[in-house]
Order: C-alpha cells, then structure tokens, then sequence
C-alpha cells in the first residue's frame, strides 16, 4: 500500500483507513519502512526504494520516533538529497538478514548495501569490519532502559524486581534479533538475578518463552505497546524514549523507571557508519556530519534520548 502525506481525497483517506487497519493487526510494522520526500511526502513500505533513493539508512528500530523530524530537517539543510530510504527494525535482524545476505521484505527483495548502518551494539558494526564492509564509526546519542506498564499502573508494579511475580504477563524483545533485550535487557535480568525466572532460558521470537506469562517479541517497539493495550500483557522492558513517544500520542500507557545501575544508561550508546559498498558515499558523509550538529541533537534529545558529547560525535576507526 502506498500513500503521501500531503492531501487526502476520498480515495485516500479510504486508504488511510484500510492501512490503520492492517497496521492494528501487524501492530504498525509498516511504519518501519518509510521513503522521505524532499517536498514533505513519505511513502511506507516502498522496499524497492532501498535500491534507488538519494541515501539509504537500515537503523536500529527503537529511534523510529524522531525520524520524520530529524530527517525532514536534514533534507531542508540538503536541498539537493530528494529521497531518504530509512528502514527502522532490529539491528540484529538487519545485520544478519539484509546486510550479510540477500533478504526480503514482504515478498520484496532489499538491498544489501545500505549508505549506513546503527545499532546499539558497536559488535555489530565489528563483523562488517571484518568483512572489510565498514572502517569507520561515530556515536550519535544515547538510551536507557525503562519498563512500559498500562495507565494508571493498575498491577502497582515498582521497578525491576517486580518481574520475579507470578501474577504478571510480560512482554520483552527477543534474545535473538533485538539488541535492547540480547545486550541490555538480559544482562539487566541477570544482574538481578531473574534471567532464568523471566525467559525459562528459552531464545526464540514471536513466541511464548515461559508459556503465558513471557512473551518474546519480533519487534518490540510496535508490539509491547500493542499487547499492553490489548490487555495481552502487564509489562514490558523498552527503551524510555519509547515510553515518551507513547504518551505524546496519547496511547494509555505509562513508564516505571529503572534504577542505575540496572537501566544501563552507562553502557547504551548508537552507533553509526557507512558501508563500503554504499552507492551514496558523499551523502552518507553529509548525514554523519549533520547528527554532530547542535540542531540533530536536540532534535533527538526532545524524544528523549541522551545527548552525545564532543568526543562521541567524533569519527573514529572501528577497534
């Protein structure tokens, strides 16, 4: 399905309602691949465009937020850049699915070589330069961990610990693909001594890891809002930044804060670089240099996220 942003006709609010329906099924996933206009327009779902647009970036899903902001003031800035390609999913699923083989998205061929690719595990961008498809790096901004509830907090849960009861159904990313629970979530867990209790040990996604009472995600950031309004789920571990992007929309959601040094804010960082095989290598450059800008920052930093400090920002080799 393919629609703009910029009227809408009869026939395209006829669209507009057909798509909010499918994305209530698919808890928004359509959303995750969206191709920005110069002129203000966005596309969703036009894989092909990964192939043919101006830049094209594969980003960890959990910014997906600020990305209409922060790339609209991009392009204003570049004038010249008329088409951004941004997909927003699991960089684990990115990596392994898209970047270091040929993937697909529904029924969709995607390119393999995007102009960038983040993730907030700076690992993943190790094995490209392993595979001598990534030299150089920078870190852009940075999270923490949050846990996501339903308004009003109607099972009174206080923080972290709380996940060892029996009386809750939660709702955490996968181990597999989803780098906010893989490197984050489950180190909370273990530190906490619950790892064993929340997953049963279990590594899987889309599934019930303890049967109806932990299920693993295949995006997160879509999902575990999706599931606590649907009475599917009590809790769920996310980012805060996913908290905030809830209530600003008004979802009936809530956050309960971690403490340090369980939320892992000392550890979370994003991190950025273009392949070597990108087909847009000056307008990758142009993208780095504009996420270092006061005005990037603050952009992200409005979502909730952490600034990045002077020496993040720099571009450095990857160790």
């Amino acid at each position: 399905m393919k629609f703009k942003n910029v009227f809408f006709s009869s026939i395209a609010v006829g669209s507009l309602l057909l798509f909010s329906a499918c994305s209530s099924k698919d808890a928004g996933h359509g959303h995750d691949y969206r191709t920005f206009h110069s002129d203000g327009s966005i596309e969703y779902g036009q894989i092909e465009d990964s192939y043919s647009s101006d830049l094209v970036m594969y980003l960890a899903g959990n910014q997906f937020m600020a990305m209409k902001e922060v790339i609209q003031e991009f392009q204003k800035q570049n004038p010249g850049i008329k088409t951004v390609y941004v997909e927003t999913i699991p960089p684990g699923q990115i990596l392994k699915g898209q970047i270091l083989k040929q993937g697909e998205i529904n029924g969709h061929k995607t390119a393999q070589n995007p102009d960038l690719y983040a993730s907030v595990n700076l690992g993943h961008l190790k094995k490209l330069k392993a595979k001598n498809t990534m030299s150089d790096y920078m870190i852009y901004t940075h999270n923490q961990l949050e846990l996501m509830v339903a308004k009003g907090n109607p099972k009174n849960i206080k923080g972290p610990k709380d996940l060892k009861r029996d009386d809750l159904v939660q709702s955490h990313p996968n181990p597999l693909t989803e780098g906010i629970f893989k490197f984050y979530g489950s180190q909370m867990l273990k530190d906490l001594d619950l790892f064993d209790k929340v997953t049963g040990g279990k590594k899987c996604k889309s599934c019930w890891a303890v049967k109806d009472k932990t299920w693993f995600t295949s995006r997160h950031h879509r999902e575990t809002p999706y599931r606590i309004e649907q009475g599917q789920a009590d809790v769920g571990i996310v980012w805060a930044t996913e908290v905030i992007h809830a209530k600003r929309d008004n979802r009936p959601i809530e956050g309960v804060k971690i403490p340090a040094p369980y939320n892992m804010a000392h550890k979370v960082a994003y991190a950025i670089g273009k392949l070597t095989t990108a087909k847009n290598p000056s307008n990758a450059d142009k993208y780095m240099e504009f996420l270092s800008t006061p005005k990037a920052q603050s952009i992200y930093a409005s979502y909730g996220f952490v600034k990045a400090n002077g020496e993040d920002v720099k571009v450095k080799a990857i160790p």
